[in-house]
């Protein structure tokens, strides 16, 4: 198919994965503040104005799920790169770069429970205050991904990385949006408990 690889496709599964969640995490940031009282906001279009950024946030971590699912479900069909079920669920002895794997299975895991936990049932019974400690968990999710997705070899040679590559230049932006996003929300929330004093 075009020439691609198992390994090519997981690849892409990924930067689609990252994408997806960098967008999804910065719409959470926006959520967690008064974005509609902003100038800004009431500046925008109003067909733009009408989208549900709840709705939208839900609906693109339900689809980066898909696509971190999906992307070492096409590792373990390729069969040159040697990886097992177990070491994808609990990659410490991985084939290749097993610290690298651990961080991105660490960071499903994350994306999993704070998936989970939002569910209405499942969030109506754990209460608001249980359930946005657990959903501060994305802040560490975003960094470990990220840090997962440019560290990782994506020939999966061990070879050390280059920070020229499109692929890693991708995730380089998404890491800095991320970073930006973080500052912007904790000068957010300094502004907003020095005017609650």
């Amino acid at each position: 198919m075009f020439g691609l690889s198992y390994l090519d496709i997981s690849g892409a599964m990924g930067l689609c994965a990252t994408g997806l969640l960098t967008f999804n995490f910065l719409l959470g940031m926006l959520l967690s503040t008064a974005y509609k009282r902003s100038v800004y906001w009431k500046k925008l279009p109003s067909a733009v104005q009408q989208i549900s950024i709840d709705d939208l946030h839900n609906w693109t971590a339900y689809i980066a799920l898909f696509f971190v699912v999906l992307h070492p479900v096409f590792l373990l069909l390729d069969k040159e790169q040697q990886f097992t079920w177990q070491q994808v669920l609990w990659p410490v002895n991985a084939p290749k770069q097993s610290t690298v794997v651990l961080m991105g299975t660490i960071s499903f895991y994350a994306l999993l429970l704070v998936i989970i936990t939002t569910q209405k049932v499942i969030k109506k019974n754990l209460g608001f205050r249980l359930w946005k400690n657990i959903h501060l968990v994305s802040y560490a999710t975003a960094l470990l991904f990220l840090v997962h997705g440019l560290l990782m070899d994506p020939l999966l040679k061990d070879r050390p990385t280059d920070w020229l590559d499109a692929e890693k230049f991708f995730s380089e932006c998404c890491f800095l949006l991320v970073i930006a996003a973080i500052i912007i929300r904790f000068r957010y929330y300094l502004r907003v408990q020095k005017k609650a004093v």
